[in-house]
């Protein structure tokens, strides 16, 4: 309590600190009211109790996953490809002889349904049953978590309650740009609009005597599936997406992953962030030795950030292969944010990329794919943040801004993996040194944007689940499941599927309660600062420069809005209700549905 006065009285003292001085006290007491010291003391103990309890719940909903990931068996082996077998577990059930009392042992396969090992089977496997199968089981596990989120949901809206908010949306939302949760469904809903009105055209087609309206993406994934399917009429289902998708892909632009994964070698992509960086800020990175006991495992890299002119900036930890009880997934981790420790002496950042790219015993031979490439550099764009920030207080360090702008640079640092000027300079074949193809480059590009609309839809969806399950109490006659069906069908045009329940594997409701939106955010910014700062000349100093000194180095110690104008101008953010929502116009522009603006 008495750290708690000192701040706010240091609040009151503007003429006695600096600009960021003041930011910092101003921030430090908000995020002690948000933590409800300010209450009573038998208020603060309830808020306390419910932050323990929010901690163990989102513990629980983790832990149901890795326990009850859920499984599929095939029957018989041959209804999966070979290249699935890496992910099965040989199984056997005996079937008895038909007239006879002896039975038979039946080869099968067991596949588990967890996420990685779902989007495969979904993606590659052409019987629909077997696709049919996954997508419900893994669609419907792990069921415990239904009543793990009901609780967190109710336990959220509590604490929410206590410290003063209608709702946990509003708890989450209020210290963002967007400021309140009716801002962020105002955009959701504009983004939705847009992005349903291009394609819509309104497109209609008879469906189990129903006539419903579709979007153009999804009528043209129909229609090839009847071509495939000798023009026997089929509905199309949710688990027909992303087979047919990847097929219409690679028939549209003659891909192969295996081959596109040729010219990107790990090792040489790691290369291309060097070179990268080089360009765009005159600094390299250099690897140095690893101290005795510094390092949690071998596979570890750590990488020194040095500038000609300033010296050491940063350290960078690369923990880049999957292994056994690993973290899973892919992220950045500050481990040490910068600060002014003196007129003289400044703390340098520390941070950990850690990514589980599938290694083999020759990791020389390790070879991405380019979604795995976006993903490296996404995170990369998380580092740079945090290492090119020079901020006087460690509060303001790096990605310490406001929740929808944390994922802007990011975003940024993706449309830097799909560019040709960028990818020419590392993505050379593993065997013959041949820079990627120009042409080939742009067949990804086009087939990443062959069904652009329906996935912003999808992110679209997401975001407004998010938002409602944490929005308004749900009464027990209104739970999550019906929830989530009654927003997909109304913001999309698949069906679905009765009995599942997608939303109670969906850890971002953990991470990112009420803020799933500011990836939109962070998708619009980006676009927008793409087109109006990079697009031209992404590899120059200028470039670099202004991205280094008008958003980066300055972390969370400058009003995001001012961030965002000082580095692009008008035309980024618009003002609604009270709250900043982003500009549309350049990702629009970049997705084809500027006409629906």
């Amino acid at each position: 309590m008495n750290i708690f006065i000192a701040v706010k009285k240091a609040e009151h003292e503007t003429h006695l600190l600096t600009r960021e001085a003041h930011m910092a006290a101003h921030y430090l007491r908000v995020d002690f009211e948000r933590a409800g010291i300010h209450l009573s003391a038998d208020k603060l103990d309830r808020v306390n109790q419910l932050n323990i309890e929010i901690s163990q719940l989102c513990q629980e909903f983790k832990e149901n996953i890795v326990i009850d990931p859920g499984y599929v068996d095939i029957f018989p082996p041959l209804r999966m490809p070979n290249n699935l077998y890496h992910l099965a577990k040989p199984i056997y059930r005996s079937n008895e002889l038909l007239g006879s009392r002896s039975s038979k042992e039946e080869n099968g396969f067991r596949l588990m349904t967890d996420s990685d090992s779902l989007s495969s089977i979904l993606q590659f496997t052409s019987d629909d049953e077997v696709r049919k199968m996954a997508y419900v089981k893994g669609n419907s596990s792990p069921r415990a978590n239904l009543g793990v989120l009901d609780k967190l949901i109710a336990t959220r809206h509590s604490l929410a309650q206590i410290l003063g908010y209608r709702s946990f949306a509003e708890f989450a939302v209020t210290p963002n740009l967007a400021s309140s949760p009716a801002v962020v469904m105002s955009f959701l809903q504009e983004l939705s609009k847009v992005v349903r009105s291009r394609a819509d055209e309104v497109l209609q087609f008879l469906c189990r005597d129903v006539s419903i309206p579709i979007c153009k993406e999804f009528n043209q994934i129909r229609e090839f599936k009847l071509k495939k399917c000798m023009n026997k009429f089929e509905d199309l289902e949710p688990w027909d997406e992303a087979y047919y998708t990847s097929m219409m892909k690679s028939t549209a632009y003659n891909l192969d992953s295996s081959a596109i994964a040729s010219y990107f070698p790990l090792s040489q992509c790691i290369e291309g962030l060097k070179t990268l960086v080089k360009s765009l800020f005159g600094a390299s990175f250099y690897n140095i030795p690893l101290a005795p006991g510094e390092s949690w495992h071998p596979d570890v890299l750590k990488l020194s950030l040095q500038h000609p002119e300033e010296g050491e900036l940063g350290f960078l930890y690369l923990d880049l292969y999957s292994r056994k009880g690993k973290y899973p997934g892919c992220a950045h981790f500050a481990i040490k944010g910068g600060r002014k420790v003196s007129e003289t002496e400044y703390q340098l950042p520390v941070v950990a990329l850690v990514c589980n790219f599938s290694s083999s015993n020759d990791r020389s031979n390790v070879r991405l794919n380019h979604s795995e490439v976006e993903t490296l550099f996404h995170e990369f764009g998380h580092a740079l943040h945090s290492l090119l920030s020079r901020t006087e207080y460690q509060h303001f360090s790096g990605t310490r801004v406001v929740l929808d702008l944390a994922e802007t640079p990011s975003n940024l640092f993706e449309y830097y993996a799909s560019d040709y000027r960028v990818l020419k300079t590392f993505a050379k074949h593993y065997s013959t040194g041949e820079i990627i193809p120009e042409k080939l480059v742009k067949s990804m590009q086009g087939a990443k944007m062959m069904f652009a609309a329906t996935e912003l839809q999808r992110q679209i969806l997401y975001a407004l689940i998010d938002q409602t399950l944490f929005g308004e109490k749900l009464t027990s006659e209104r739970g999550t499941a019906s929830v989530v069906a009654d927003l997909k069908r109304q913001y999309t045009s698949w069906k679905h599927v009765d009995g599942t329940h997608w939303q109670s594997q969906f850890c971002h409701l953990l991470t990112y309660g009420a803020g799933y939106y500011t990836y939109l955010y962070a998708k619009c910014f980006a676009a927008t600062i793409w087109e109006k700062l990079c697009k031209e000349d992404p590899l120059s100093r200028e470039t670099g420069n202004a991205l280094r000194t008008k958003f980066l180095e300055h972390g969370g110690s400058k009003e995001p809005v001012d961030l965002l104008t000082d580095l692009v101008g008008d035309g980024i953010i618009r003002y609604r209700e009270g709250g900043v929502i982003p500009d549309i116009t350049s990702l629009c522009k970049e997705m084809g549905l500027t006409k629906n603006l």
